[in-house]
């Protein structure tokens, strides 16, 4: 049974679907056949016995069952006074088991338990099947008599010879039919399979030519109408590949976008240790004040390689391994460790903090590095001996600097990965800082926003669910 069972897993769809729909049809039919062939034989057998009851019921029963009684296995030409047909079995068992055939008997019925149970104690006339001394199946009425000589039974027979033949073509019949419905449902059931199979076909065709030629720019056609599960995946499949497609435009863009802001410092690297190598070479020392000053010019280039690829890394971490790090996190704790690091970068300029309590769920090192961020740009645009304002109320951080501010033009397109402002390319850093604040962010289901301040400088607004309280740990 198992080994039919994975050899039919193994078929293709379309053969289990017309194999499933001609096996349901064939119940079906069977079920249909079945109950209507039982239904005709108690119809025929309810006219048998209707036949055999207006035996019964004729008006000059009870002198034949005399005569027969009187002439028991005597021919008695007199005795058939006009009594039923031919084709009638007519005989009276005593209670000592004497069978009495009527002369117009057409044969003798054996004598079975149920007509000796009538004789014994029966009232009524009992209908049953019963044999010929010849072997025929015949339709049997006994009915109890009384008569001088004691207790007995009256047996009256026909043959089921033409039921049974009425019933035999019937099955012939309906077996026919049924194999007809069988095979025209298996053929019908293909023939849905392979309409209904069709977009999946086409579907099957795109992801093998997805697979064979690495195009996410195929689409399978769909109607706008159709709401049907094919219609679901195919919109499925439609909306994956054309997100793999923005997928692998994004990440071609980021490296791109990566090998460029990678070429500068290590142009100027590579530069830079070419004239300290220059120098040891040719044995023409470079002077004390330039050489402190090549050295610390390749001290931040390769602190600005490291803050670029840790940036890079940051972005490249993929939304499950983000997920194993989530837990309920002190956006206080997480601010107030910022600005102790703001502190350290900005010593000449003045900090004003209110922080008030607040959980939230995210990861905590991406979540400290996206305030660090924040203020390190609010740190970076303020004048020295300017002064930066940090406010965190309800689940909202906001942070105020009082610098030169970023034009209208430049605000949209502030958190795009790489991006810089003109006036900023001067300044340290890679252009990745506020596109991992939004999307650290964002992965916490919160909002990031920068806007132009009045008075002038930048205002940058954090908005994070949670409760001023830590939730109850689950046990």
């Amino acid at each position: 049974m198992n080994r039919l069972v994975r050899r039919f897993r193994t078929l293709p769809i379309r053969a289990r679907l017309s194999m499933l729909v001609a096996a349901a049809v064939a119940f079906a039919v069977a079920a249909v056949s079945v109950t209507c062939w039982f239904i005709v034989q108690g119809k025929l057998y309810e006219q048998v016995n209707n036949d055999l009851k207006e035996a019964l019921a004729q008006p000059r029963l009870e002198d034949q069952i005399e005569s027969v009684l009187t002439n028991c296995y005597q021919d008695t030409a007199n005795t058939n006074r006009g009594f039923p047909p031919g084709n009638t079995y007519f005989q009276v068992i005593t209670e000592d088991g004497t069978v009495c055939v009527s002369p117009f008997s057409v044969g003798k019925v054996k004598v079975s338990a149920t007509d000796k149970q009538v004789i014994k104690n029966g009232k009524e006339a009992v209908f049953h099947d019963g044999t010929t001394e010849t072997g025929e199946a015949v339709r049997v009425a006994t009915a109890p008599l009384s008569t001088t000589n004691g207790p007995a039974a009256l047996v009256l027979a026909t043959s089921l010879k033409g039921t049974h033949a009425t019933l035999n073509e019937l099955a012939l019949i309906l077996l026919l039919v049924s194999g007809v419905g069988v095979l025209g449902a298996g053929a019908a059931g293909l023939a849905v399979a392979r309409a209904g199979l069709r977009p999946v076909d086409k579907l099957t065709e795109a992801v093998e030519q997805v697979a064979r030629t690495d195009d996410l720019s195929i689409r399978i056609p769909v109607e706008d109408d159709a709401e049907d599960e094919i219609a679901r995946l195919s919109r499925s499949f439609n909306s994956m590949t054309g997100s793999l497609a923005n997928s692998r435009e994004l990440q071609q863009q980021l490296i791109a976008d990566a090998g460029h802001e990678l070429r500068t410092p290590l142009t100027s690297l590579r530069t830079n240790i070419e004239l300290l190598t220059r120098s040891e070479e040719t044995g023409r020392p470079i002077p004390a004040a330039d050489r402190k000053a090549l050295l610390a010019s390749v001290k931040a280039q390769m602190t600005e390689l490291a803050s670029l690829i840790g940036d890079l890394q940051e972005l490249s971490r993929s939304e499950g391994q983000r997920g194993e790090r989530v837990q309920v996190v002190s956006l206080e704790d997480t601010v107030e460790s910022a600005l102790r690091r703001a502190r350290l970068r900005g010593p000449e300029l003045t900090i004003n903090a209110h922080v008030d309590p607040w959980f939230t769920r995210a990861e905590p090192a991406a979540l400290e590095r996206a305030v660090v961020n924040i203020l390190d740009n609010a740190v970076k645009f303020s004048p020295e001996g300017g002064t930066i304002d940090v406010q965190l109320t309800h689940g909202t951080l906001t942070v105020r600097d009082h610098g030169p501010g970023i034009p209208e033009d430049e605000l949209p397109h502030v958190f795009d990965r790489f991006w810089r402002s003109p006036s900023a390319r001067a300044l340290p850093g890679s252009g990745l800082g506020l596109s991992i604040v939004a999307r650290t962010v964002q992965q916490a289901g919160g909002e990031v926003t920068l806007t132009r301040a009045q008075g002038g400088g930048t205002v940058a607004t954090v908005r994070l669910p949670g409760a001023p309280t830590p939730p109850p740990e689950t046990p």
